[in-house]
């Protein structure tokens, strides 16, 4: 009884972690790997973390970059000290520091909103301060939201990919920052893809919307600090208006980096990114997601890992993925049902994903890959004749471009959209050099 009771609460605190846009996933069979890898399981706390997120290094300096300041902090349950406390709570307490409005972004700041809900305005119930909303009528501070903020600090732990929203936000905040005459700090935290990866064709014109904000590509290599830096200096801004940006920067961190590296807590920065391989992979599966198609392991126990349909053969789909030798990457059978979102209680078949490389792996194709054999092993159920125009709409605002599918979907073959994908990884990858602030 023991044994089984262990494995059942294993289980249901895998259940419990899940976030972003699309599907479902795996088999219950897996739900205790799930649970028994989760650094919350484990208790791994290594000794002294090898970095230094952005407010530990403002709080040693005695917040002197913020002296005397009223601050609207933009963060959510991520930003925390290495400790697990609240920059929230640093801020109100610093003797030379006024906190004075906190700004939700998608999710909320306390992390209780699920994807694309609209956040509420509100007052923190610890702090008393005022709570605006980013994520509702409004996705940009107002000028009256401003009125007693002198700066806005943004501390949020990011994920590396475009079309997730905190970025977004970000840049939409600096745009006010400027247009309301506001300074901008942001204190950085580390890219869990590492510094070096950048993959997918910038956003073009006509297709920038709040999953693809600026022309940037999809796995963009930079800190939310860099990026500040890189959007204020190359004139992306509204008008190409200049923010007064200050970056606190990260201590100890390099580009090389895992996130496991790193030694500081991971906090799931939305309901289904509930731990650092999940950040990984969301750019390998969730593109693919927005279609609804197949499940991607959103509403299962291991989001953005898996691809599944009732009518897909796992170990065929597995065996003709593998024979495709992805750098970097494995793939397994799995069979499992969803316990909600699509597919809910279905009985699904398909392959989970390992990346064993991530330097090597491309991670955005990987999604591509999968659309690529499912098409040569089931032509009745290629992913754009059963996908709604709504549906397709949204698979290429998260693109960036209409042109990637259109090339894709030609043959459903990767060598027809694999150049038009990484047109623009060199070019972005030269400019953005000179607004890194790490080696």
């Amino acid at each position: 009884m023991t044994g089984l009771l262990s494995t059942f609460l294993l289980a249901i605190a895998a259940i419990g972690c899940g976030n972003a846009n699309s599907s479902a996933t795996a088999d219950s069979q897996d739900s205790d790997t799930a649970a028994a890898t989760s650094p919350a399981v484990t208790g791994h706390k290594p000794e002294s973390p090898a970095v230094l997120p952005g407010i530990e290094v403002l709080r040693r300096n005695g917040f002197e970059e913020l002296d005397g300041m009223r601050v609207g902090l933009i963060t959510n349950p991520t930003g925390v000290d290495n400790s697990l406390k609240s920059t929230i709570d640093i801020l109100a307490e610093a003797h030379n520091v006024r906190l004075t409005a906190l700004f939700a972004p998608e999710h909320g700041v306390r992390g209780d909103h699920v994807a694309g809900a609209n956040v509420a305005n509100d007052t923190d119930p610890k702090t008393g301060v005022p709570v605006y909303s980013l994520h509702g009528k409004t996705k940009k501070p107002t000028p009256e939201m401003l009125q007693n903020v002198d700066v806005l600090v943004y501390d949020i732990q990011d994920i590396g990919t475009r079309s997730y929203t905190f970025i977004s936000t970000m840049g939409l905040a600096m745009e006010a920052a400027a247009q309301n005459g506001k300074k901008f700090m942001v204190l950085d935290r580390p890219n869990p893809l590492g510094g070096n990866k950048v993959e997918g064709s910038i956003a073009e014109q006509g297709n920038f919307s709040f999953v693809s904000q600026y022309p940037i590509p999809y796995v963009y290599g930079l800190t939310p600090g860099e990026l500040a830096r890189y959007l204020n200096g190359e004139g992306l801004l509204k008008s190409g208006m200049k923010a007064d940006l200050t970056v606190i920067p990260m201590k100890g961190w390099h580009r090389s980096m895992t996130f496991a590296d790193t030694g500081m807590p991971w906090v799931l920065p939305s309901p289904h990114i509930p731990d650092p391989t999940t950040a990984l992979l969301y750019p390998a599966t969730g593109i693919m997601g927005e279609l609804d198609y197949v499940s991607i392991g959103v509403g299962y126990t291991l989001p953005f890992k898996l691809t599944g349909a009732g009518w897909i053969n796992a170990q065929k789909l597995s065996d003709r993925l593998t024979a495709l030798k992805i750098p970097g990457v494995e793939f397994r059978p799995i069979h499992y049902k969803p316990f909600y979102a699509i597919f809910k209680g279905e009985n699904l078949h398909g392959v989970e994903i390992y990346v064993r490389d991530a330097a090597a792996a491309p991670l955005t194709l990987i999604q591509f890959y999968i659309m690529q054999e499912l098409a040569a092993m089931y032509p009745g159920q290629k992913a754009f004749s059963k996908a709604t125009p709504a549906r397709i709409k949204m698979f290429d605002m998260v693109c960036g471009s209409s042109k990637v599918r259109e090339l894709f979907q030609e043959n459903y073959k990767v060598k027809d959209m694999v150049d038009y994908w990484n047109k623009d990884v060199e070019a972005f990858t030269a400019r953005a050099e000179i607004y890194r602030l790490y080696e």
